[in-house]
């Protein structure tokens, strides 16, 4: 039993090294938590400013259970981690945020979409197959085909519109998901600590890079009626409380035409389309994940101000040491913050950092996303 949660006293392990890891660092600093972190690259955003950093696999059984025996608690910056060893380590007495159970659930997306029908979460209707030979049977196009394992950031998710694309397509147990004709595209998250308290943030609204699949720009409030804000909140606080979840839960959900939301995805963990309430927010995602994960009060989730995120990625022509073309420039503009997370090297689509715009609304948003669109480029030598 730690006699505080703030100070050497408690040893905080956090599962990758990446930058949703420096960022969750950089929160509990403000707080004196002292964070460590276990990822396999030695160069890791958070290699050089963790209280230690630890190089090894997250996927290996040993190596997180060596890492996690002489911790008090233990959460995640990915959800590719060896979860035996984790529970295991719950056996151990070490506490583990999310838990076990939820990280096994996300891992796998025919269990997420089942585990949406059987507690009525609305989401897009699927259906899930093991092989590609089943996926050949399919002429309903156009549908959605997602890996239930191993995808991310886009990566595993293919739209198929004929018999020639799925025969191009994985041959691995698989979701096949109704696609939606969507308005937009929305994300919400909530947080819940051990006494059950729950709090939501303002309901975000994502643009994509079609050819990437990644979040190219979001902006928070969305651009939606009260009562679709109110509903996505609801959906939202409903997953978290059926989950019995301990942490910051990202929510991805399309608007349909006719004004209906369903779930796309989930992420138990801060998210990309929270990055923005690091100024935009009288809390941060990342002190909210620290305070729920350690059952502190959740914090104040209002917006300050209007906000909207870019995502720097590395160009896909460009593989190399890392440059950021007209930084300099971005920083000769009022409220616009831009925030590096330490990559040396850049590769075509890498998430290399983001830029915070604020503003007094959506308008003055998009003005400002406009003029700055093309003023940085991430190159390399």
């Amino acid at each position: 039993m730690i006699s505080k949660w703030y100070g050497k006293d408690l040893r905080l392990g956090v599962l990758g090294g990446g930058q949703l890891g420096r960022m969750l660092i950089q929160a509990a600093n403000d707080l004196n938590i002292h964070i460590h972190c276990l990822d396999p690259d030695p160069n890791a955003p958070c290699s050089e400013i963790a209280n230690s950093f630890s190089c090894g696999s997250l996927t290996d059984y040993n190596t997180v259970l060596n890492f996690g025996s002489n911790k008090h608690l233990i959460t995640v910056e990915i959800e590719n981690v060896n979860v035996e060893a984790l529970v295991e380590l719950e056996k151990k007495g070490v506490k583990v945020f999310p838990q076990p159970n939820i990280l096994k659930l996300i891992q796998d997306k025919g269990l997420q979409k089942e585990f949406y029908k059987k507690n009525n979460i609305p989401t897009a209707a699927f259906e899930l197959i093991s092989s590609k030979a089943e996926l050949l049977l399919k002429t309903d196009f156009p549908f959605v085909h997602k890996l239930r394992t191993g995808g991310y950031d886009g990566k595993g998710v293919k739209i198929i519109s004929n018999l020639s694309e799925a025969e191009q397509s994985f041959d691995a147990p698989s979701v096949i998901e109704e696609k939606i004709d969507f308005q937009k595209e929305l994300s919400v998250l909530v947080a819940r600590n051990e006494k059950g308290e729950i709090k939501t943030f303002p309901l975000v609204e994502c643009e994509f890079n079609p050819e990437a699949n990644l979040v190219e720009f979001l902006f928070s409030p969305a651009d939606v009626s009260p009562e679709i804000e109110l509903k996505a909140k609801e959906i939202a606080s409903q997953l978290i409380e059926k989950l019995n979840m301990v942490g910051l839960l990202a929510v991805e959900l399309f608007l349909t035409k006719s004004n209906e939301l369903l779930v796309n995805e989930i992420a138990p963990r801060p998210h990309n389309s929270g990055h923005h309430t690091i100024e935009c927010c009288t809390t941060s995602q990342f002190s909210q994940h620290l305070r729920a994960i350690l059952n502190l009060p959740l914090g104040d989730t209002s917006l300050i101000q209007a906000g909207a995120m870019i995502n720097l990625v590395g160009e896909k022509e460009f593989n190399g040491p890392v440059i950021y073309d007209g930084l300099e420039y971005l920083l000769s503009i009022p409220g616009v913050f831009p925030h590096l997370y330490g990559k040396e090297i850049s590769k075509p689509f890498r998430k290399m950092g983001h830029i915070t715009i604020t503003g007094k609304n959506i308008d003055e948003l998009k003005a400002k996303r406009d003029k700055i669109k093309g003023l940085i480029r991430v190159i390399s030598r």
